[in-house]
């Protein structure tokens, strides 16, 4: 009786602790739009309203700029930043390293500070360039690592506790935006969109940090690679770049197919919702809508509807059929996901977007530059619910909206904030 007892204890403890387990892994929100790049989360809860004097948990200063995401996991917060640029007028970037910082979930205390020094020389440009040129990739986290991409210095890999474990370079080439795009990983693979460094997108093993493969022609793309998984149960990983959207086996590289795409320069990632993918991006401002999988030219065959009105910058997301995203002039928009109809088409703020929505609880939360957040319901019709502001805060607010234990993390130039009941 005694044995049975200590038998069905410990099972219901390993029961209570993978359950547990799978909980935190499901809050992870460990890649730049969080859980397959959609930027979707079933939190509820959240605060709809906040400001200077309420539902800030906590606030944290950081040590330099950037505009990338923060990511978590598990009782982590990650950040990257840059210093040594010592103003937005400065044409002097010699003295730049980027931070791979470590937050306490909890309170937003420092965990550890990797800096890595710049590898290769840097083209310097002031400005609002600086807010989002040097430090813009979000990192990308699993079991084994952190993942960053710091354009002319490499990519790189660290532990959980900060040592840098590889470093790799991924070409010297430089642009007056900066670099843009985050890691993807795919099982052992940790893959870069390099296009401004090398016009190329590449392969790298994870625990090396060895090229596995590479596949050049990538033009004037600044967007994160997506994962798609076909109807037929492969997996392709995605690029939208000028003119074209592009999918390749991610473990080997082979180019699969192309389609016609947006002709101009491309920042916002291609969003997938099951096996649809929605690319917009482009001064023009288009949303094209495709299904994945295919061989060869699949415009013809494989494009399912084109919308012009899109975003140069932020990323679109999806929920319940429908299709939102703002442009960087400060446009909501709504799509029925399946047609591309328009819904609706309202003015949201006056203030410029680049960092993408989110969708949770039924609603959208869209972060502005420099005019706070915007509350919206996560439905075909047009209403703002609430519109936040930070009045001791003028710093500018180009990283994307993270969901984590439901509460919203958000970054700007200057400070980490934790917004919660």
């Amino acid at each position: 009786m005694v044995l049975k007892y200590r038998i069905t204890a410990v099972a219901t403890g390993l029961l209570l602790v993978t359950s547990l387990t799978a909980l935190c892994q499901a809050e992870n929100w460990a890649q730049f739009r969080g859980p397959g790049g959609r930027a979707q989360s079933s939190a509820t809860g959240l605060p709809t309203t906040w400001d200077a004097q309420s539902n800030i948990v906590w606030k944290t200063e950081l040590p330099g700029p950037g505009a990338s995401s923060p990511t978590t996991y598990g009782d982590r917060i990650y950040v990257t930043c840059c210093t040594g640029v010592e103003s937005a007028d400065s044409s002097d970037a010699s003295a730049m390293q980027r931070h791979l910082i470590c937050f306490n979930r909890a309170d937003g205390q420092v965990v550890w500070n990797a800096a890595q020094p710049s590898t290769n020389p840097q083209q310097a440009y002031g400005g609002f360039r600086q807010l989002h040129g040097y430090a813009s990739g979000t990192p990308t986290i699993d079991d084994d690592g952190i993942y960053v991409f710091y354009g002319t210095t490499g990519a790189a890999a660290y532990s959980h506790d900060g040592d840098q474990l590889w470093l790799t370079n991924c070409g010297t080439g430089t642009h007056g935006f900066g670099t843009g795009s985050s890691p993807t990983l795919y099982e052992n693979l940790v893959i870069v969109n390099a296009c401004v460094e090398s016009g190329s997108l590449i392969a790298l093993d994870k625990k090396t940090g060895q090229e596995v493969w590479r596949q050049s022609g990538i033009d004037m793309s600044w967007c994160t690679p997506s994962l798609v998984k076909t109807s037929d149960g492969n997996w392709e990983v995605v690029v939208s770049m000028k003119g074209q959207i592009l999918g390749f086996d991610p473990a080997t590289g082979e180019k699969l197919w192309w389609c016609a795409g947006i002709p101009d320069y491309i920042c916002p990632s291609v969003l997938v919702q099951d096996d649809v993918l929605f690319a917009t991006g482009g001064r023009k401002n288009k949303v094209i809508a495709i299904r994945a999988g295919g061989r060869g030219d699949i415009t013809g065959t494989n494009k399912l509807w084109e919308l012009g009105n899109g975003a140069n910058v932020p990323s679109p997301v999806y929920h319940a059929g429908h299709l939102y995203w703002a442009n960087d002039r400060g446009i909501a928009y709504c799509a029925d996901a399946k047609t591309g109809e328009l819904l609706y088409e309202e003015r949201l703020s006056s203030d410029k977007f680049y960092a993408s929505p989110v969708a949770v609880d039924g609603k959208l939360y869209y972060v502005t530059r420099e005019k706070g957040a915007f509350v919206v319901p996560a439905e075909p019709r047009f209403e703002i619910l609430a519109e936040n502001v930070i009045e001791t805060d003028d710093s500018v607010f180009n990283g994307s909206p993270v969901i984590s234990n439901g509460q919203i993390l958000l970054r700007s130039d200057k400070f980490l904030y934790c917004i919660g009941q």
